[in-house]
């Protein structure tokens, strides 16, 4: 049988284990991009490791998540990402250039290549032919310092498109039904790779709305082909010559295999308040709503918003309606404006703002309590627009412009307008004064980096010992994010690079008086649902529990990026063996694991929580490598790296 692209491409960047499902791999990265919140962590560890120069072909540090700079502190920290990535040879992308998975498609990205990324939605690039991974902080600065990125090798799932999108059918709608018929939690542990001729009718921005999304799934990657689709987007963004073809073999062998046919796809709204709670628009068509939005890595590029610029020229935007885009590529919107688009937009009522992530991490365009708001972005998690009890609709960027002249949720098809074409332009220029190129090694060698007073040192766990004892700080459900550990949101923001202080949000929207509770146990335990960690691969999330105390994470299931950070972080990330015995704990139970560093170190695979409160034993599971053991057994991945700095 032949191979995969996946198999492919992993084959070509492998240092470490054999391609089998299920088993340990490390593979050599080409290619590193951080953003501003996850960031100033990279390069503080990047810092601690005392390497002169990243060692990757590249590496870019984008200014996309925190571009308001509501204080010093948040122009502190972009200071900070700009003078450390000039002297470490880190390309730099100044505050508003855009979200860094957009500007990375057009200007640094390489079919066949391989790219990690500090941020869930880095698969964006895969729709260009890369195996491209989202993943915690610390894997990036190890990955900028020349060392490969470890995973289990996924199950490689071959998504075969047949057909072609009716009108109003967008990418944003495939992705949507993939989501409500295989859920957040069904592609833990896959690799999408997609096929078959249906892949001809998806341009490249199409291609990249899918991939990006599937971060949704619990994907660790998406990829497509690269083919001619693939080779006139390189050309039309002046890249002609870093075009390469990348494709499966025609009789490749895959795990699994999906059947979609685009032309059954219809246009679909997700409910609140999670990405997968799809339903046709026919469903929700009417419900009042009070904001529509229209932005994010997934759907404000160029090619949505021209759609929406179409739909909306010549109309206006309902009085009761706040309409407000975050572009996700500065380029893109000089060639809307060039074009004419832009003022189409503005003349309707459309506020157009910056182009960064925004309402789509609750950094601005809060909604109001009791409101609901129609958004073309990536999620809607609870809490996620900033607004604790927040009512987010996901749809296309299509459906949210014609809702947006509705004044309530309305199918497109039943309204008296032309449906737009789903296109991009005949070419984009590369100049982009927004990308600051790193200096020289000579010129680095005299340059220093500047930082804040809110620059604050990374904690370092201390090595794992004896026994494990304290109490359960707080137990939740199912498909908790990475929002809801350690939020975002302007007031939060400016504390990404100073844990002391994040550490006063920490489950702040569920539970606000858990750091408190935690510093007063002395840190403990947190007991959870099935898919913990969802979302954002934001390592705060594991960072912060680590420095209020908390020694191990005890659920039904882990997400994938969230529980590798748990072990960079020296946290154990312990799955119930029997599930339902997660009903019989309650919050304030005390717990102790005793033995646990020789039972650790001795490579067990189970450990017995005793509930001395209720005075029985949970067995729980702890399915890591001889290296993860290794982590956790030296307090996480970085004190592991100071004491074995060739070992990492």
């Amino acid at each position: 049988m032949g191979k995969s692209l996946t198999h492919k491409i992993l084959e070509s960047h492998l240092t470490d284990g054999e391609l089998k499902t299920g088993e340990e791999i490390g593979i050599r990265v080409d290619q590193a991009l951080i953003q501003d919140i996850t960031g100033t962590m990279v390069m503080l560890n990047f810092e601690a490791m005392g390497l002169p120069r990243i060692r990757t072909k590249v590496a870019v540090a984008y200014g996309d998540h925190n571009v308001i700079q509501v204080d010093q502190r948040n122009t502190e920290d972009h200071i900070y990402l700009a003078s450390s990535a000039k002297k470490y040879g880190i390309w730099w992308g100044k505050p508003s250039t855009g979200i860094g998975h957009q500007i990375h498609q057009e200007h640094f990205a390489v079919p066949g290549e391989v790219a990690l990324g500090a941020d869930s939605h880095t698969p964006h690039c895969g729709g260009i032919g890369m195996i491209a991974i989202g993943a915690g902080g610390l894997d990036i600065a190890v990955a900028m310092g020349g060392g490969p990125y470890f995973f289990t090798m996924p199950k490689v799932v071959n998504v075969q498109l047949s057909g072609k999108l009716g009108p109003w059918c967008t990418a944003k709608d495939i992705i949507m039904e993939l989501l409500r018929t295989i859920t957040v939690r069904g592609g833990l542990g896959n690799i999408f790779e997609y096929t078959g001729p249906g892949t001809r009718a998806l341009n490249a921005q199409q291609r990249c709305t899918i991939t990006n999304m599937g971060a949704e799934l619990g994907l660790t990657t998406s990829i497509f082909p690269s083919d001619d689709v693939t080779r006139e987007f390189f050309e039309l963004v002046g890249r002609g010559q870093d075009w390469r073809e990348a494709l499966p073999d025609s009789d490749a062998d895959y795990d699994d295999s999906i059947q979609l046919d685009l032309s059954k796809v219809e246009p679909l709204v997700a409910v609140p308040s999670n990405p997968d709670k799809g339903v046709p628009i026919s469903q929700v068509e009417g419900t009042e709503i009070h904001q529509v939005a229209i932005g994010s890595c997934t759907n404000g590029a160029y090619m949505d918003l021209k759609s929406a610029a179409r739909i909306m020229k010549g109309r206006q935007v309902h009085p009761s309606i706040d309409f407000v885009i975050h572009p996700s590529s500065r380029k893109d919107l000089v060639e809307l404006a060039r074009e004419g688009f832009l003022t189409d937009l503005i003349e309707a009522g459309v506020n157009v703002a910056e182009s960064t992530c925004g309402f789509c991490i609750g950094t601005g365009h809060v909604p109001a309590a009791g409101t609901k708001s129609l958004r073309a972005i990536n999620r809607n998690f609870k809490g996620r627009s900033g607004l604790a009890e927040d009512e987010v609709y996901l749809s296309s960027s299509e459906v949210a412009a014609a809702s947006a002249i509705a004044g309530v949720i309305a199918d497109p098809r039943k309204l008296d307008i032309e449906p737009p074409s789903q296109d991009l332009p005949s070419r984009f220029s590369q100049e982009n004064p927004g990308l600051v190129p790193p200096a020289s090694e000579q010129q680095a060698a005299e340059l220093t980096v500047i930082r804040g007073s809110n620059i604050q040192p990374v904690p370092v766990n201390p090595p794992a010992s004896g026994d494990i004892q304290g109490g359960v700080v707080i137990k939740v459900g199912d498909d908790i994010s990475t929002d809801h550990i350690m939020p975002a949101g302007a007031h939060i923001l400016p504390f990404r690079s100073n844990i002391p202080k994040l550490s006063d949000f920490a489950f702040g929207r569920i539970d606000p008086d858990f750091p408190d509770r935690a510093r007063r146990e002395g840190g403990g335990f947190i007991v959870g649902g099935s898919n913990y960690g969802q979302g954002s691969s934001r390592e705060h999330a594991a960072i912060v529990p680590m420095y209020l105390g908390i020694k191990a994470v005890l659920v039904k299931s882990f997400a994938r990026i969230h529980r590798a950070n748990l072990i960079n972080w020296g946290i154990l990330p312990l799955q119930f063996s029997d599930p339902g015995d997660y009903d019989r704990i309650e919050q304030g139970d005390q717990f102790a694991i005793p033995n646990m560093h020789r039972l650790l170190n001795d490579g067990a695979e189970t450990l017995d929580v005793r509930n001395e409160s209720k005075g029985n034993t949970v067995v729980t599971t702890i399915t890591v490598t001889p290296r993860e053991r290794a982590y956790l057994l030296a307090g996480g991945k970085l004190a592991y790296t100071k004491s074995h700095p060739s070992g990492a």
